[in-house]
């Protein structure tokens, strides 16, 4: 439950939400994309109320590339394109180098081999790649990413983030980040805890604080070490 939470995330930038387990970092982005209503407050976007925009309008704001990479039990291409029949294969051809997705033309039948169930016949980083290269297509104008690189092998982190670094270039990104090391250079890191939002700034400044944020830092980085 979050409780008098208020940050904003500015154009452009990318805005890391941290915190512990429990905090309310996931219940944010259920609420950018109204799967719940707030009890209470205002939430806008642009400067306009989201309670006050046509629901499809609204999503149609925002790509999401999230850990578990969801696919549809059908063709590559179809998982990509996502009902679109205006997209030609240049273009297409485009976001999946773009999302580091080239693996696809190794495939047995090419963009037309069947994802499986919830994409079962690729791996992770595999179906984290299609993923992003549907959210390139998208090419909407907010990105909400919920710790994308989390579940993945060292070589597979590596191409989903350089893949990750394009998509989110000149889009508002939101990061829910469980892993510190991942969010260090983003513009704001808002830490919340209790469903709150009780620090703010970037990397240093949290640091130098001493508060929670370095807290958590000093807790992740001795284990890793």
């Amino acid at each position: 439950m979050l409780r008098g939470l208020s940050f904003e995330a500015g154009a452009g930038q990318r805005t890391a939400i941290v915190g512990p387990s429990g905090a309310g970092k996931s219940t944010v982005f259920h609420l950018l994309t109204r799967l719940v209503d707030p009890q209470s407050g205002q939430i806008t976007l642009g400067g306009q109320d989201i309670a006050a925009l046509d629901l499809g309008v609204l999503r149609d704001q925002f790509a999401v590339v999230s850990q578990d990479a969801w696919l549809f039990d059908e063709t590559i291409r179809e998982n990509i394109l996502m009902g679109r029949a205006d997209v030609d294969d240049a273009r297409l051809g485009a976001v999946i180098e773009a999302a580091n997705a080239g693996f696809v033309a190794d495939l047995p039948q090419g963009l037309d081999t069947p994802a499986g169930p919830r994409g079962s016949a690729l791996s992770g980083g595999q179906r984290q790649r299609i993923a992003i290269a549907r959210a390139l297509l998208r090419n909407a104008p907010v990105l909400l990413m919920d710790e994308a690189t989390s579940a993945l092998d060292a070589a597979s982190e590596v191409l989903v983030t350089e893949a990750l670094e394009r998509l989110s270039e000149g889009r508002t990104t939101l990061v829910i980040a469980h892993r510190l090391s991942t969010v260090q250079g983003a513009d704001r890191i808002v830490v919340m805890d209790r469903g709150r939002a009780v620090d703010s700034g970037t990397h240093g400044e949290l640091l130098a604080r001493g508060g929670l944020y370095a807290g958590l830092c000093r807790l992740q980085f001795d284990s890793a070490g």
